[in-house]
């Protein structure tokens, strides 16, 4: 149905002289996405079928590729965020496009159109020790990317509970939460005895040993006994900040 409302107001707007024909061929011809060279396929509609543009994953890809890829966005006057990018590879995607910025410890480079006054409802962003800045920066990052206000509550693990109890009342105003622990892991559990919202939790691959490189994280999360905690995979802040965004967006906007 939406596709053919989409051509009746093409058709609308020819009628009245508000869009040309040949404007209108290059609408009908329009793929969805743009090739760039022979290895990648923007997927430019992916933001009108999902509700949030594209993410560039920036790791293994060969620098030409990636430089390109940038440049497609910055031509169109796209925001986009790549992850898991080097310190190089920004460098020299910002020899290209000055406007890009890069976080060394999310490790995201970042072509940003939006403005903070667009921004809407509320991510709360809680991470358990400093150790777990690196995801915590990449969820705040992509959830003010994607649209959402973000507010990061940093170092309050149950280390010290105390210091999570003084920021509860706060946390607590925001729609969706996304916690992010290591160690045991144990934030999650104890943020959701307390809360009343949906909590997104992310296990890192912070800890000892017997840590496991995050495993033992991500079967605490996963076996948690308080009820409304949700876990992604281990160190991604940016597949929790995506759901945390959709649901804010659904909140936010009112869902119908």
């Amino acid at each position: 149905m939406g596709l053919i409302m989409d051509k009746k107001s093409l058709i609308k707007n020819i009628k009245e002289g508000t869009l040309s024909e040949e404007q209108a061929l290059e609408i009908l011809e329009d793929k969805g996405y743009t090739d760039v060279g022979d290895v990648a396929k923007i997927d430019f509609s992916r933001k009108d079928r999902r509700g949030f543009p594209e993410a560039i994953y920036c790791a293994s890809k060969d620098d030409e590729s990636l430089v390109d890829i940038f440049k497609a966005f910055c031509q169109r006057g796209e925001s986009v965020i790549g992850t898991r990018a080097s310190r190089a590879q920004y460098d020299l995607v910002k020899k290209s496009i000055p406007d890009v910025e890069y976080s060394d410890l999310a490790q995201i480079i970042s072509l940003d159109y939006s403005k903070d006054a667009d921004k809407i409802g509320e991510i709360a962003i809680v991470s358990a020790g400093t150790s777990d800045l690196p995801v915590s920066l990449e969820a705040e990052i992509t959830a003010k990317f994607l649209g959402a206000r973000v507010k990061a509550y940093r170092d309050v693990g149950v280390a010290g509970v105390h210091r999570l109890l003084d920021k509860t009342e706060d946390i607590k105003k925001a729609n969706v939460i996304i916690a992010i622990a290591g160690m045991e892991a144990a934030l999650a559990t104890v943020l959701a005895g307390l809360v009343d919202k949906p909590i997104i939790a992310v296990p890192t691959s912070v800890g000892y040993g017997a840590n496991l490189g995050g495993i033992t994280a991500l079967l605490s999360m996963i076996n948690s006994c308080a009820e409304g905690v949700s876990v992604v995979n281990i160190d991604n802040g940016y597949g929790a900040a995506y759901q945390a965004c959709q649901i804010n967006k659904l909140i936010a906007k009112g869902y119908k």
